[in-house]
C-alpha cells in the first residue's frame, strides 16, 4: 500500500478526503506520532491516528452502506457534526462513522445514503458514471407541457460554464411531475424551474441508482445488502 494521507482516511472510513486536508492543515492528523503534512503518502504500516485517536487500516475496517430516508430540515453537512441543529451524522446515530453520498438541501426529503467507504463516496459522485436519481417535484404553480419538454431536451443554460444534460420527465399532474436526472448539478431542479419563472414548493428523492425509498419511514434507514452495494458499484469499475 502506497497512497496519500487524505486517501488512507477515506479507505479508513474516517473522513472524506476533504475533510481529511482540513484537519491536516488544522494539524489534527499525526503518522508516527508527528503532525501529517498536505500530500504525504504513507504506507500502511504507520500509527495513524486524528485527533490522538489511532485509525485502522483500510483492510481492517468492514465497509457498509444505509439508505436512510432524510426529512425535510435535516442538515446534510458533516461539518458542524455536533453542533448544528438536525445535522443528519446526529440525527442518524448510526454506531459506526459514515458520512453522506452527495447531498440533499435541508428543505429537500427523501433518499440519501450514506457510508464508511470513502472511495465509493468519490466513484458514486463522479457524474461521468451517471447513476440516476429520480425526484418527485411539487411546483408553487401549473407548468405546461412546453416547459416539462423544454426542461427534457436539457442544454439549459443553468450555471455559466454549464447546461444541463437531457434528463426524464412524467407529469403527475398540473404542479407535479418526477424528473430522473444523471448529473450532480447543485440545485438542478430548482435551477431548471426558475430558469421559466417558476418555483419549487416541495421536492422529495425517491431513488439512487437501483435503490428506493420502498419500506421506509421519514428517519428510518436500512443496511444495504450485498447486491444492491454490487449494482451500485457495476458502473464505476
Amino acid at each position: 500500500m502506497n497512497m496519500r494521507i487524505n486517501k488512507y482516511l477515506s479507505a479508513s472510513g474516517v473522513l472524506s478526503r476533504r475533510e481529511a486536508d482540513r484537519y491536516i492543515l488544522a494539524g489534527r492528523i499525526t503518522i508516527d506520532g508527528r503532525t501529517a503534512t498536505m500530500g504525504e503518502r504513507v504506507s500502511g504500516n504507520e500509527e495513524i491516528a486524528v485527533d490522538g485517536e489511532t485509525v485502522k487500516s483500510p483492510e481492517a475496517v468492514e465497509k457498509v452502506v444505509l439508505a436512510y430516508y432524510k426529512e425535510k430540515g435535516v442538515v446534510c453537512s458533516t461539518v458542524n457534526q455536533g453542533r448544528e441543529k438536525n445535522c443528519i451524522i446526529d440525527r442518524l446515530s448510526y454506531p459506526v462513522r459514515v458520512y453522506p453520498i452527495g447531498r440533499l438541501d435541508k428543505d429537500t426529503e427523501g433518499l440519501i445514503l450514506l457510508t464508511n467507504d470513502g472511495e465509493l463516496v468519490n466513484k458514486l459522485l463522479k457524474g461521468v458514471y451517471g447513476h440516476e436519481k429520480e425526484y418527485e417535484v411539487t411546483l408553487n404553480e401549473n407548468i405546461s407541457d412546453d416547459v416539462l419538454l423544454a426542461m427534457e431536451r436539457g442544454a439549459l443554460p443553468l450555471l455559466p460554464d454549464r447546461k444541463s444534460r437531457p434528463c426524464s420527465i412524467k407529469r403527475i399532474d398540473e404542479k407535479r411531475f418526477l424528473c430522473v436526472l444523471t448529473e450532480g448539478m447543485n440545485r438542478q431542479i430548482h435551477r431548471m424551474a426558475e430558469y421559466f419563472g417558476h418555483s419549487v414548493a416541495a421536492l422529495k428523492r425517491l431513488r439512487f441508482g437501483g435503490i428506493t425509498l420502498d419500506g421506509l419511514s421519514p428517519g428510518g434507514y436500512r443496511v444495504l445488502d450485498e447486491a444492491e452495494i454490487s449494482g451500485l458499484k457495476r458502473k464505476i469499475r
